[in-house]
Protein backbone atom coordinates (compact mmCIF):
# COMPACT_ATOMS: atom_id res chain seq x y z
CA UNK A 1 0.00 0.00 0.00
CA UNK A 2 2.83 2.39 0.85
CA UNK A 3 4.52 1.69 -2.51
CA UNK A 4 1.28 2.49 -4.34
CA UNK A 5 0.98 5.83 -2.52
CA UNK A 6 4.59 6.68 -3.35
CA UNK A 7 4.06 5.87 -7.05
CA UNK A 8 0.85 7.89 -7.11
CA UNK A 9 2.58 10.88 -5.52
CA UNK A 10 5.46 10.63 -8.01
CA UNK A 11 3.04 10.52 -10.96
CA UNK A 12 1.18 13.60 -9.75
CA UNK A 13 4.32 15.62 -9.01
CA UNK A 14 4.97 18.62 -11.25
CA UNK A 15 8.27 18.09 -13.10
CA UNK A 16 10.36 19.83 -15.74
CA UNK A 17 10.08 19.08 -19.44
CA UNK A 18 13.47 17.29 -19.41
CA UNK A 19 12.44 15.05 -16.49
CA UNK A 20 9.12 14.27 -18.17
CA UNK A 21 10.88 13.47 -21.45
CA UNK A 22 13.30 11.09 -19.75
CA UNK A 23 10.56 9.29 -17.83
CA UNK A 24 8.22 9.10 -20.81
CA UNK A 25 10.81 7.59 -23.16
CA UNK A 26 12.14 5.22 -20.49
CA UNK A 27 8.70 3.72 -19.82
CA UNK A 28 7.37 3.37 -23.37
CA UNK A 29 7.45 0.09 -25.32
CA UNK A 30 10.53 -0.27 -27.53
CA UNK A 31 8.54 -0.10 -30.78
CA UNK A 32 6.66 3.10 -29.86
CA UNK A 33 8.00 6.42 -31.22
CA UNK A 34 10.17 8.38 -28.80
CA UNK A 35 9.27 11.86 -27.67
CA UNK A 36 11.61 14.81 -28.22
CA UNK A 37 11.81 18.33 -26.84
CA UNK A 38 10.40 19.70 -30.12
CA UNK A 39 7.51 17.22 -30.00
CA UNK A 40 6.71 18.05 -26.38
CA UNK A 41 6.72 21.76 -27.17
CA UNK A 42 4.34 21.14 -30.08
CA UNK A 43 2.06 19.12 -27.77
CA UNK A 44 2.16 21.91 -25.19
CA UNK A 45 1.25 24.53 -27.81
CA UNK A 46 -1.65 22.35 -28.96
CA UNK A 47 -2.93 21.62 -25.42
CA UNK A 48 -2.29 24.86 -23.52
CA UNK A 49 -5.23 24.24 -21.19
CA UNK A 50 -3.36 21.27 -19.67
CA UNK A 51 -0.53 23.51 -18.48
CA UNK A 52 -2.01 25.47 -15.60
CA UNK A 53 1.37 25.33 -13.81
CA UNK A 54 3.37 27.02 -16.56
CA UNK A 55 6.11 24.86 -18.00
CA UNK A 56 5.64 21.99 -15.56
CA UNK A 57 4.54 18.53 -16.60
CA UNK A 58 2.83 15.75 -14.68
CA UNK A 59 3.08 12.09 -15.61
CA UNK A 60 -0.47 11.58 -14.37
CA UNK A 61 -1.97 14.43 -16.40
CA UNK A 62 0.13 14.50 -19.56
CA UNK A 63 1.52 11.01 -20.29
CA UNK A 64 -1.70 9.34 -21.55
CA UNK A 65 -2.74 12.36 -23.55
CA UNK A 66 0.68 12.57 -25.19
CA UNK A 67 0.60 8.82 -25.84
CA UNK A 68 -2.76 9.19 -27.64
CA UNK A 69 -1.71 12.34 -29.51
CA UNK A 70 1.71 11.21 -30.80
CA UNK A 71 0.73 8.71 -33.52
CA UNK A 72 -1.39 11.28 -35.34
CA UNK A 73 0.57 14.46 -34.82
CA UNK A 74 4.04 13.42 -33.71
CA UNK A 75 5.28 12.54 -37.17
CA UNK A 76 4.60 16.09 -38.35
CA UNK A 77 7.20 17.57 -35.98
Amino acid sequence: MKKYREELAANQMQISLSDFLESYNKNMPADFPRASVALLNKFKDTHQALFKHGDLWSLDLHRKRLFDWMPRYGSAS
